[in-house]
């Protein structure tokens, strides 16, 4: 499911259940940056895209990776894992900082303790 599917639904669509969610993600201001970023990870099987007016949301199920060499690439100048950081609006999930060229967000709790 990667690509700009949207993950809202209206609310006659919406289903309770007691389940455990292992989805994780960011949400960015609409930037220029952050379109960039969108559309790299558009790219990467599982991931979700989805442009609201004034943010775009980066969503994917388990685990959600950044490499910031790739970013740095498509920005055309140095992303560092501190400036992705300040570059996102929130995340959810466990957030990472693996290596100073990788960020994780985790959904599932136990997968982050790895690095702890």
């Amino acid at each position: 499911m990667s690509g700009t599917q949207s993950i809202f639904k209206g609310m006659k669509d919406v289903t309770f259940d007691k389940t455990i969610s292992h989805q994780c993600g960011v949400t960015m201001s609409d930037s220029v940056d952050s379109r960039a970023i969108a559309e790299l990870m558009a790219t990467k099987p599982g991931i979700r895209v989805t442009y609201l007016p004034a943010m775009i949301r980066i969503d994917g199920e388990g685990k959600v990776e950044f490499k910031m060499d790739e970013i740095s690439e498509v920005l055309g100048r140095e992303m560092t894992p501190h400036l992705f950081e300040v570059s996102t609006s929130t995340h959810y999930g466990r957030m990472v900082m693996v290596d100073d060229n990788t960020v994780v967000l985790f959904g599932n709790m136990e997968d982050a303790l790895e690095y702890e």
